[in-house]
């Protein structure tokens, strides 16, 4: 497991937790910023789409493979992780594994007609409020309902920036 992962893993608050990338897609509404949801196969509750780590690919790049895969979704996907979240994954009616969801931000630039969970999925957008409301997880809609899109010309929101821009009078 790598550093990264073992972070996410401690931040899951659960030792022993598998590591998942998942993808907050995201695009601008016409009055706030709308985000996409789907829904698990198994219970049919609102999710993002995540997914295990795939060989060859970064942490963000199998988030926007899940998000492809799992949404149809076409776009610009966001190195840096905007935070994580813990869930229990049913692996079967006696049997559950912690996993901890590193999320990577990924601006939606198209969503496919066509992609390979269609069958097994709906995806809806929502007002970012109320998506937050959506889902499960209390640390999803965290991020969900603080989320901030990057600002045009640099890949994301830094911690702190905020306190430097007010010390610095705004950008």
């Amino acid at each position: 497991m790598g550093s990264q992962d073992k972070i996410a893993a401690q931040a899951a608050g659960s030792p022993g937790a598998r590591m998942q990338y998942g993808a907050l897609c995201w695009r601008a509404g016409h009055d706030s910023v709308e985000i996409l949801l789907i829904t698990s196969r198994d219970t049919g509750r609102w999710i993002i789409p995540k997914g295990w780590p795939m060989v060859g690919l970064s942490p963000e790049a199998a988030a926007a493979q899940e998000a492809w895969e799992e949404a149809g979704v076409e776009g610009a996907i966001n190195p840096v992780c905007l935070g994580r979240y813990g869930y229990q994954k049913c692996l079967s009616v006696s049997a559950q594994v912690p996993c901890a969801v590193a999320v990577y931000g990924l601006q939606v630039v198209r969503l496919a007609d066509k992609f390979p969970e269609m069958k097994e999925r709906t995806r809806q957008w929502f007002r970012q409020d109320i998506a937050a409301t959506m889902v499960n997880e209390p640390d999803l809609a965290g991020l969900i309902a603080s989320f901030v899109p990057p600002r045009q010309g640099r890949p994301a929101p830094i911690a702190g920036d905020a306190a430097e821009d007010a010390r610095r009078g705004g950008r």
